[in-house]
């Protein structure tokens, strides 16, 4: 029985890993690109118990020890860059910088949470350049409203279905806009930001929808909006910044494709997971809250600040903009990659050119 157990173990091991690996795009299904971290360790005790409690000198017991082994290299593979182990993609900003630097503070900052002097207080302590908040309905604009003397430049939207979206800036911002690009109640924010020393550059903030039961039985929308807002920056080839909360892990393939196809680089590489959701659960956690960039930055700060009530970790980054892109080791979109983004944003009927471009 012992023996039968630690078999199955394996299989269900081994169909948790395979899952994710398919083209489906059913919730279920893409819900297994969540928790590969905690398949990885699942996978470890897996094979200890194996070594400890079956006779490995057996050839017959060896399959499940391979399947098991096998099962936890395929995790380690799509969560190893997000380790320390990995080669940095963003370059660390040098000492002597005299570049001019932005600041983003993103929060989701869950509709039902009442603790906006929370989030207050950590924007008066960091004094990011922008805060970008994710599910704030009206009575979160009415507390937010309170930073308006040190952050007179604002995009607004407040809703009650979970995606409201604000944008409250201390540098200028320059021809914005809001959109609902694949779904009519899903907003994004787009914009150009005007630096410190006059530089512009565009910025995308976005929430789209995530698969599951209860929002979408499918992950064809949230793809099809993170790739053509990703179409549309590659196209637009100018210094820019994309962040929100893409209800997507960062090692997904979804969020492969995104890099992919927006020649956009991530500065979680090489420096670790920076796992923002969920807050109040330690065991179940993992990165749902992104900013992605174009090489023209460097890195100066990534933090994941301290929770204030919602059920995310806000997030905190200081780029610096040379002026010139930077070397990198960011991912390259093939022929395959290309056909896949098409096909997925033909689904919706959408085309990148709906994406508002703030710099044109």
């Amino acid at each position: 029985m012992m023996v039968i157990g630690l078999w199955l173990a394996s299989l269900l091991l081994a169909l948790l890993t395979l899952l994710p690996l398919s083209h489906f795009q059913v919730w279920w299904v893409r819900g297994l690109d969540f928790p590969r971290l905690q398949l990885a360790v699942m996978a470890l005790i897996i094979i200890v118990m194996q070594l400890l409690l079956a006779d490995i000198k057996q050839l017959s017991q060896w399959p499940m020890l391979l399947v098991s082994v096998g099962c936890f290299l395929v995790q380690l593979w799509w969560i190893l860059p997000y380790t320390r182990l990995f080669k940095t993609e963003v370059m660390a900003t040098a000492a002597d910088n005299n570049h001019p630097c932005i600041a983003i503070l993103n929060a989701n900052v869950l509709a039902t949470n009442r603790n906006a002097a929370g989030l207050i207080a950590l924007v008066r302590q960091h004094q990011p350049d922008i805060l970008v908040t994710l599910e704030s309905d009206s009575w979160w604009q009415q507390q937010l409203d309170q930073l308006s003397d040190t952050y007179p430049y604002s995009v607004k939207c407040p809703l009650d279905n979970l995606y409201g979206m604000h944008v409250y800036s201390r540098l200028p911002l320059h021809n914005p806009a809001l959109q609902f690009l694949v779904e009519d109640n899903v907003p994004s924010i787009h914009a150009e930001v005007e630096l410190a020393d006059g530089s512009h550059i565009a910025v995308h903030f976005l929430h789209p929808a995530p698969p599951s039961p209860t929002e979408n039985e499918s992950s064809e929308q949230r793809d099809a909006e993170l790739l053509i807002v990703a179409a549309s920056v590659k196209k637009a080839g100018v210094p820019v910044i994309v962040a929100g909360d893409l209800n997507d892990v960062a090692w997904s393939k979804t969020t492969r494709l995104f890099r992919k196809i927006s020649g956009l680089i991530d500065p979680r590489i090489g420096r670790g997971m920076f796992n923002s959701y969920h807050a109040a659960m330690p065991f179940m956690r993992w990165p749902l809250d992104h900013l992605f960039h174009s090489s023209h930055f460097t890195l100066q700060q990534l933090t994941r600040l301290p929770a204030f009530g919602s059920d995310h970790f806000p997030m905190l980054i200081r780029l610096c903009y040379t002026g010139q892109q930077q070397p990198h080791g960011g991912l390259t979109a093939d022929s395959d990659d290309k056909q896949q983004a098409q096909q997925k944003i033909a689904a919706e009927a959408v085309v990148p050119e709906h994406v508002h471009r703030p710099e044109a």
